[in-house]
């Protein structure tokens, strides 16, 4: 048998990535420019929260995970680590620049990865109930329409404004539009009809300057880029997957540590995207549903409940812990296998969308959120 080796590059070309921009100011449209920019990485597959940042203070710990606990966290404070492939983002941490949300959740208890990742998008009063998505709903609100650079607009940024959609694909076999034929039929048609071509050679002339290459890091650097620029996006969204490590899930090393590494570089790319724009930003990861505290058969963990959010970027003056620690002993577990979620993660979301886009709290809580109660916890994150 030939062993096969894969470089780094290769690996994260292989990881599957899609990025998502949008809220680009419109003159005449939008009323005031935003306070900063919010960005959202999607880590589909329910990240496990007790591998990214363990509670090496809880003594039942490592009754829960033998086989996959760490040999070797980063020591935040006396209770709480950081896993060792999160090296970035414990850099970010010592310099005021990141914060953690501990067992924390959307309130969504079932463990469907499809019902969960339209829930945590949607935001609405449980999965599939709304059409739009949370983000999608905060732009309507800011007054910022624009463009998906995707195939698909993913729920999370559908609103009601004009959100346009762009993939600068590559079709083998097929030939770039030219230019001068757009413009011919552009002039043969009416206003409406007339827009939409215009739209199409726009898209051409940004395909020949966005041919980027499609892992996440390379995404996610370029995120940064077109939003550190003056009427650039005020949003954009990247999804990560493969965090459904039910088997050989690893301690240090291994299957989820691997995740965890990608997930840094994503957020060292956009740091050095941003540039100076990292001052007005907020970043931070969304996943469906955490996972159980015990180990499975499988040297694995199944879909659980409570998980942890990691939130980085300038607009964060003080780094921190924000949890309301439930323990995890017997008594605690949520269904007696779960880290119980005892944070509304929404109400995070509503903080870094007040951060970014200077929203009131209540008009977020019933108009993105669509609840009629919502914690504020703003200054547990920003103050």
């Amino acid at each position: 048998m030939t062993k096969v080796e894969m470089t780094r590059r290769e690996f994260l070309k292989l990881t599957g990535a899609s990025l998502f921009l949008s809220a680009v100011p419109v003159s005449g449209f939008t009323k005031d420019l935003p306070q900063g920019n919010i960005s959202v990485i999607l880590l589909q597959g329910g990240m496990d929260g007790l591998t990214a940042v363990p509670p090496i203070g809880d003594p039942a710990l490592a009754s829960l995970r033998q086989e996959i606990g760490l040999s070797n966290p980063i020591k935040i404070n006396p209770f709480f680590g950081l896993h060792p492939k999160l090296q970035y983002f414990s850099k970010l941490m010592a310099k005021g620049e990141a914060s953690v949300v501990h067992a924390t959740s959307f309130p969504y208890t079932k463990r469907s990865h499809f019902e969960g990742q339209n829930y945590m998008q949607g935001g609405g009063s449980g999965p599939f109930s709304t059409t739009t998505g949370w983000l999608g709903r905060a732009l309507d609100l800011a007054l910022l329409p624009g463009r998906a650079m995707s195939l698909e607009l993913p729920l999370i940024l559908r609103g009601s404004l004009d959100v346009d959609n762009f993939y600068p694909a590559r079709v083998s076999g097929s030939s770039k539009p030219e230019k001068w034929l757009i413009e011919q039929i552009t002039m043969a048609h009416q206003a409406e009809e007339a827009k939409a071509f215009a739209a199409v050679g726009q898209k051409v002339a940004d395909q020949e300057k966005s041919n980027i290459p499609r892992d996440p890091v390379s995404l996610a650097q370029y995120a940064g880029e077109q939003m550190s620029k003056k009427g650039g996006p005020v949003a954009s969204v990247i999804r990560v997957n493969q965090f459904d490590t039910h088997a050989l899930q690893g301690a240090d090393d291994g299957n989820h540590g691997d995740r965890l590494e990608l997930l840094d570089e994503v957020i060292k790319a956009y740091r050095k995207g941003l540039g100076s724009a990292w001052n007005n930003s907020i970043i931070l990861t969304l996943t469906e549903f955490g996972r159980t505290a015990s180990v499975n058969g499988t040297s694995g963990t199944d879909h659980g409940y409570g998980s942890v959010g990691l939130l980085a970027g300038g607009l964060i003056n003080k780094s921190r812990i924000i949890s309301e620690w439930p323990g995890l002993g017997s008594a605690d577990l949520f269904e007696d296998r779960d880290l119980y979620a005892s944070i509304d993660y929404r109400s995070v979301c509503a903080a870094c969308i007040e951060r970014a886009l200077g929203l009131d709290h209540d008009l977020i809580t019933q108009k993105v959120f669509l609840t009629s109660k919502l914690k504020r916890t703003y200054d547990y994150i920003f103050s």
